[in-house]
């Protein structure tokens, strides 16, 4: 009559074994699914990104940055968010739309428009802090990362200057990332450039991607 107790006291303690397992295979089911889960990397841009005037527009470099990735497995997919003739003005006024899905890495390509219209660089780079800081309101934990760009030098030494410069300041004072020239390699070169002398050939875009794959793959 007395083991009865014993016995009923040794089962507990299985069952609490037991349940106190539980939660954590849980945890770790919820952590290989966090690690598996397909997460969304945005390349905002212009023409540069969207790949204006190539005939496959898996050619640009965000399509070739998917290979990339694809090749090694990780679990991001790409969203081309270019499109052509974008100014920062007009991406300040578009991005409320396009976070509208996921962002977990955001790549910022814009400028280039400003610069060959000769838009105030003071105005460039606030646009520029404004979309970053939308994406960072709607998606604190998202990875953020800046290209920056140049333009050419009939549009005045002290513009070129500063346009260049604002890049890295945009990049230094969020602490991100950033590509000096995205273009670097490409830009001037007839054999990489479309005939207008501006968006690159599809051998062009295969240097962009390394361009930009030799940052982003840190953040990756």
């Amino acid at each position: 009559m007395q083991r009865l107790p014993i016995i009923l006291l040794a089962l507990l303690l299985i069952v609490a074994s037991c349940s106190g397992n539980k939660p954590e295979k849980e945890k770790q089911s919820e952590k290989k699914e966090k690690m598996t889960e397909i997460k969304n990397l945005v390349f905002f841009g212009n023409s540069l990104t969207a790949g204006y005037g190539l005939e496959d527009p898996s050619d640009a470099f965000p399509a070739v940055i998917q290979r990339k990735i694809d090749s090694l497995k990780l679990p991001y997919k790409v969203i081309n968010a270019g499109l052509s003739g974008e100014t920062t003005a007009g991406g300040k006024s578009r991005i409320d739309w396009l976070l509208k899905q996921k962002v977990d890495v955001f790549v910022l390509e814009l400028g280039a428009n400003d610069g060959l219209r000769g838009i105030p660089v003071t105005e460039t780079k606030k646009n520029l802090q404004a979309i970053l800081d939308k994406v960072k309101a709607k998606y604190p934990e998202a990875q953020l990362i800046l290209l920056g760009m140049e333009i050419p030098p009939n549009m005045g030494g002290t513009y070129v200057q500063q346009f260049r410069s604002i890049f890295r300041q945009v990049a230094e004072a969020n602490k991100i990332p950033f590509v000096p020239f995205l273009l670097e390699g490409v830009a001037g070169n007839v054999k990489l450039n479309l005939k207008d002398g501006i968006h690159p050939t599809a051998e062009g875009y295969k240097i962009v991607a390394e361009n930009v794959w030799e940052v982003l793959k840190e953040e990756l």
